[in-house]
Protein backbone atom coordinates (compact mmCIF):
# COMPACT_ATOMS: atom_id res chain seq x y z
CA UNK A 1 0.00 0.00 0.00
CA UNK A 2 1.39 3.44 -0.93
CA UNK A 3 1.71 6.30 1.54
CA UNK A 4 -1.08 8.06 -0.40
CA UNK A 5 -3.43 5.12 0.17
CA UNK A 6 -2.52 5.13 3.86
CA UNK A 7 -3.09 8.87 4.27
CA UNK A 8 -5.92 9.88 6.59
CA UNK A 9 -6.28 13.44 7.89
CA UNK A 10 -6.38 14.05 11.62
CA UNK A 11 -9.26 15.77 13.39
CA UNK A 12 -10.33 19.28 12.44
CA UNK A 13 -8.06 21.65 14.36
CA UNK A 14 -6.14 24.90 14.10
CA UNK A 15 -8.93 26.85 12.41
CA UNK A 16 -11.00 29.88 13.27
CA UNK A 17 -13.39 32.23 11.52
CA UNK A 18 -13.49 36.01 11.78
CA UNK A 19 -16.88 37.48 10.98
CA UNK A 20 -17.45 41.05 9.85
CA UNK A 21 -21.04 41.19 8.67
CA UNK A 22 -21.30 39.22 5.45
CA UNK A 23 -17.49 39.15 5.13
CA UNK A 24 -15.97 36.04 6.71
CA UNK A 25 -12.31 35.11 6.88
CA UNK A 26 -11.12 31.56 7.41
CA UNK A 27 -7.92 31.41 9.46
CA UNK A 28 -5.91 28.20 9.52
CA UNK A 29 -2.70 27.78 11.50
CA UNK A 30 -0.30 24.90 11.10
CA UNK A 31 3.15 24.36 12.55
CA UNK A 32 5.41 22.82 9.94
CA UNK A 33 8.77 21.21 10.68
CA UNK A 34 10.43 23.02 7.79
CA UNK A 35 12.24 26.40 7.71
CA UNK A 36 10.42 29.49 6.39
CA UNK A 37 12.57 29.70 3.24
CA UNK A 38 11.54 26.16 2.23
CA UNK A 39 7.86 26.85 2.99
CA UNK A 40 8.06 30.12 1.04
CA UNK A 41 9.27 28.26 -2.05
CA UNK A 42 6.35 25.84 -1.78
CA UNK A 43 3.92 28.79 -1.57
CA UNK A 44 5.35 30.64 -4.57
CA UNK A 45 7.00 28.25 -7.06
CA UNK A 46 4.52 26.97 -9.67
CA UNK A 47 6.11 23.50 -9.82
CA UNK A 48 5.83 23.13 -6.05
CA UNK A 49 2.28 24.55 -5.92
CA UNK A 50 1.38 21.85 -8.43
CA UNK A 51 2.30 19.23 -5.82
CA UNK A 52 -0.09 20.37 -3.08
CA UNK A 53 -2.21 23.50 -3.80
CA UNK A 54 -5.81 23.61 -5.09
CA UNK A 55 -4.68 25.71 -8.06
CA UNK A 56 -1.88 26.05 -10.58
CA UNK A 57 -0.12 29.37 -11.19
CA UNK A 58 1.19 30.61 -14.52
CA UNK A 59 4.21 32.25 -12.82
CA UNK A 60 6.07 32.49 -9.53
CA UNK A 61 3.98 34.19 -6.84
CA UNK A 62 7.07 35.68 -5.19
CA UNK A 63 6.75 38.99 -7.10
CA UNK A 64 3.97 41.59 -7.13
CA UNK A 65 1.82 41.73 -10.25
CA UNK A 66 -0.79 39.90 -12.29
CA UNK A 67 -0.97 36.10 -12.24
CA UNK A 68 -3.41 33.53 -13.58
CA UNK A 69 -4.51 30.91 -11.06
CA UNK A 70 -6.28 27.83 -12.43
CA UNK A 71 -8.46 26.18 -9.82
CA UNK A 72 -8.20 22.41 -10.06
CA UNK A 73 -11.50 20.61 -10.45
CA UNK A 74 -13.54 23.77 -11.11
CA UNK A 75 -14.97 23.19 -14.54
CA UNK A 76 -15.88 25.89 -17.00
CA UNK A 77 -17.51 25.45 -20.39
CA UNK A 78 -14.07 25.21 -22.03
CA UNK A 79 -11.83 23.56 -19.47
CA UNK A 80 -11.47 21.25 -16.47
CA UNK A 81 -9.85 24.20 -14.68
CA UNK A 82 -11.36 27.59 -13.90
CA UNK A 83 -8.83 30.27 -14.77
CA UNK A 84 -8.88 33.35 -12.55
CA UNK A 85 -7.14 36.60 -13.34
CA UNK A 86 -5.51 37.30 -10.01
CA UNK A 87 -2.88 39.61 -8.60
CA UNK A 88 -0.05 39.26 -6.09
CA UNK A 89 -0.33 42.40 -3.93
CA UNK A 90 2.43 41.70 -1.36
CA UNK A 91 5.41 39.38 -1.51
CA UNK A 92 7.88 39.81 1.35
CA UNK A 93 10.01 36.67 1.34
CA UNK A 94 9.99 34.59 3.43
CA UNK A 95 7.36 36.01 5.77
CA UNK A 96 4.28 37.43 3.98
CA UNK A 97 2.42 36.69 0.76
CA UNK A 98 -0.91 38.19 -0.31
CA UNK A 99 -2.85 37.71 -3.52
CA UNK A 100 -6.33 37.63 -4.93
CA UNK A 101 -7.80 34.32 -6.04
CA UNK A 102 -10.80 35.22 -8.10
CA UNK A 103 -12.95 37.37 -5.81
CA UNK A 104 -11.24 36.09 -2.66
CA UNK A 105 -8.20 37.45 -0.89
CA UNK A 106 -5.52 35.08 0.43
CA UNK A 107 -2.81 35.99 2.94
CA UNK A 108 0.00 33.70 4.10
CA UNK A 109 2.10 34.57 7.14
CA UNK A 110 5.24 32.59 7.93
CA UNK A 111 6.71 32.86 11.42
CA UNK A 112 10.02 31.15 12.20
CA UNK A 113 9.98 28.69 15.09
CA UNK A 114 12.85 26.72 16.62
CA UNK A 115 11.27 23.61 15.12
CA UNK A 116 10.30 25.10 11.72
CA UNK A 117 7.55 27.51 10.66
CA UNK A 118 4.16 28.58 11.95
CA UNK A 119 2.13 28.97 8.76
CA UNK A 120 -1.05 31.03 8.99
CA UNK A 121 -3.52 31.25 6.13
CA UNK A 122 -6.13 34.02 6.01
CA UNK A 123 -8.69 33.34 3.26
CA UNK A 124 -11.81 35.42 2.87
CA UNK A 125 -14.50 33.06 1.71
CA UNK A 126 -18.26 33.00 1.26
CA UNK A 127 -19.65 32.12 4.70
CA UNK A 128 -21.75 29.32 3.18
CA UNK A 129 -18.58 27.50 2.16
CA UNK A 130 -16.26 28.24 5.08
CA UNK A 131 -16.30 24.65 6.41
CA UNK A 132 -15.71 23.33 2.88
CA UNK A 133 -12.69 25.61 2.55
CA UNK A 134 -11.35 24.60 5.96
CA UNK A 135 -11.64 20.90 5.10
CA UNK A 136 -9.93 21.40 1.74
CA UNK A 137 -7.09 23.50 3.11
CA UNK A 138 -6.63 21.01 5.98
CA UNK A 139 -5.90 18.27 3.45
CA UNK A 140 -3.72 20.59 1.34
CA UNK A 141 -1.64 21.46 4.43
CA UNK A 142 -1.13 17.76 5.16
CA UNK A 143 -0.01 17.15 1.58
CA UNK A 144 2.27 20.21 1.76
CA UNK A 145 3.92 18.95 4.95
CA UNK A 146 4.62 15.54 3.40
CA UNK A 147 5.89 17.14 0.18
CA UNK A 148 8.33 19.35 2.11
CA UNK A 149 9.51 16.32 4.10
CA UNK A 150 10.46 14.57 0.85
CA UNK A 151 7.55 12.12 1.13
CA UNK A 152 5.13 13.43 -1.52
CA UNK A 153 1.73 11.79 -1.80
CA UNK A 154 0.44 13.94 -4.68
CA UNK A 155 -2.08 16.73 -4.73
CA UNK A 156 -5.45 15.86 -3.17
CA UNK A 157 -8.06 18.43 -4.22
CA UNK A 158 -11.57 18.75 -5.63
CA UNK A 159 -13.39 15.43 -6.06
CA UNK A 160 -10.26 13.48 -5.15
CA UNK A 161 -10.46 14.87 -1.60
CA UNK A 162 -13.75 13.00 -1.08
CA UNK A 163 -11.74 9.77 -0.96
CA UNK A 164 -9.69 11.14 1.94
CA UNK A 165 -12.25 12.04 4.63
CA UNK A 166 -13.03 15.53 3.33
CA UNK A 167 -16.69 15.00 4.27
CA UNK A 168 -15.78 14.17 7.87
CA UNK A 169 -13.56 17.25 8.12
CA UNK A 170 -16.29 19.42 6.59
CA UNK A 171 -18.77 18.26 9.25
CA UNK A 172 -16.23 18.76 12.07
CA UNK A 173 -15.31 22.27 10.92
CA UNK A 174 -18.98 23.18 10.37
CA UNK A 175 -19.65 22.19 13.98
CA UNK A 176 -16.73 24.29 15.21
CA UNK A 177 -17.86 27.32 13.19
CA UNK A 178 -21.59 26.91 13.85
CA UNK A 179 -22.51 26.67 10.16
CA UNK A 180 -24.37 24.18 7.98
CA UNK A 181 -22.02 21.57 6.47
CA UNK A 182 -24.29 21.42 3.41
CA UNK A 183 -25.13 25.00 2.36
CA UNK A 184 -26.97 23.77 -0.74
CA UNK A 185 -29.55 21.91 1.32
CA UNK A 186 -33.05 23.30 0.91
CA UNK A 187 -34.27 24.97 4.08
Amino acid sequence: MSSREQYAPGPAAGADVRKDGAQWTLILVRELRHPPALVWQALTDPAQLHEWAPFDADRNLGAIGPVTLSTIGARSARSDHERENSKVTRAEAPRLLEYSWGRNEVRWELEPLDSGTRLTLWHNIDRRFVSWGAAGWHICFDVLDRFLAGQPIGRIVAGDAMKFEWQRLNIEYAGQFGVDANPNRAT
